[in-house]
């Protein structure tokens, strides 16, 4: 085909999701040239993902002038370790049981070398490349979705502890006697309660445990989403407000204990739930300002991603791949 080009102007970025794999070729300015994407559960082993995988990749490979022109793969996925390269032990993948060394098959596969880190870091870096961190040393991205994720950059480095599983913040104990149950086997965690899943759950705590008038009890209570909470509280409802009020309390509790350890020049919120604009953001500044340590206040900035929200998680994991430094 072509020549090898004596510089690379691409990467590819894979965002791993439990139902789909997005796939995006990248150049350096973060616009996506091509994109693809298979299911991610539609297989019973890794080997037939992978398989599928780089079928799906080969043809928007060559639509940009072959593998020649790739210079390595980025990957942002659930319980994703950045050091070895393996999904680990992650339970709403079919194939994800145990660990799997995910970046060597795909970068064997490939014949490009392959980072991989869990979705959250791979939103911060794609805001430190891409987006509104650009210029940022020390900040916190908080995804808020069907969990609660970070990532943490200090001194302009990701931080990813001895293991490379550091940065849970969706799993600090918010309520330390009689917490909502979490997935990860504790109780009482941030994401039981200001991710999308515990938003919906907090209206069904408060629909039940008060009789205000709400258009939200027009809903079957089971089917209830933060979705029918952000439109409710767009039109006024109080319950809805009640609901944000709340969840932004958390949030911002939370964050002013996250402050403490790594002083951060910014906050940055990711996720479908920050659609609801200053229904969620403003309980979440006037509680950090209420419990931040006296001499960090005024220091911090609420910031909402900048990257658009359907290519947003594909920019983060392709950043990832820009610090590859292959042995050639």
């Amino acid at each position: 085909m072509n020549e090898r080009p004596a510089i690379k102007p691409y990467v590819i970025g894979l965002d791993l999701g439990g139902t789909n794999s997005v796939f995006g070729i990248v150049d350096s300015r973060g616009e996506i040239k091509a994109t693809t994407a298979i299911k991610t559960q539609g297989f019973d082993n890794v080997e037939d993902y992978v398989a599928a995988a780089v079928e799906a990749l080969q043809i928007i490979i060559d639509q940009v002038g072959g593998i020649g022109y790739i210079k390595s793969m980025g990957i942002g996925a659930p319980n994703a370790n950045y050091y070895k390269g393996t999904i680990e032990h992650a339970p709403n993948i079919v194939w994800g049981k145990g660990i799997v060394s995910l970046a060597d098959m795909f970068s064997k596969a490939l014949g490009i070398p392959v980072a991989m880190t869990n979705d959250a870091n791979a939103a911060a870096i794609g805001e430190m490349a891409y987006g509104v961190a650009r210029g940022l040393k020390n900040f916190i991205v908080i995804t808020l979705g069907t969990g609660v994720g970070s990532g943490i950059v200090v001194n302009g480095q990701l931080l990813y502890g001895h293991d490379g599983f550091a940065g849970e913040l969706g799993h600090v104990t918010m309520v330390r006697e009689g917490g909502r149950q979490c997935g990860c086997g504790r109780t009482g965690c941030l994401e039981t309660y200001c991710s999308a899943t515990g938003v919906a759950r907090t209206a069904r705590e408060i629909l039940s445990k008060s009789d205000k008038p709400s258009s939200l009890r027009e809903l079957d209570p089971e089917k209830i989403t933060s979705l029918d909470v952000s439109i409710a509280a767009e039109k006024g409802d109080e319950v809805a407000n009640e609901i944000f009020r709340f969840t932004g309390k958390m949030l911002g509790e939370a964050c002013a204990d996250f402050a403490a350890f790594s002083s951060p020049e910014a906050f940055i919120f990711f996720g479908g739930l920050v659609k609801a604009g200053e229904l969620i953001m403003k309980p979440i500044r006037e509680a950090y300002d209420a419990h931040v340590l006296n001499f960090m206040k005024g220091k911090a900035q609420f910031l909402v991603s900048g990257l658009d929200g359907s290519s947003a998680a594909v920019l983060g994991a392709s950043a990832i791949g820009w610090d590859i430094n292959p042995n050639e």
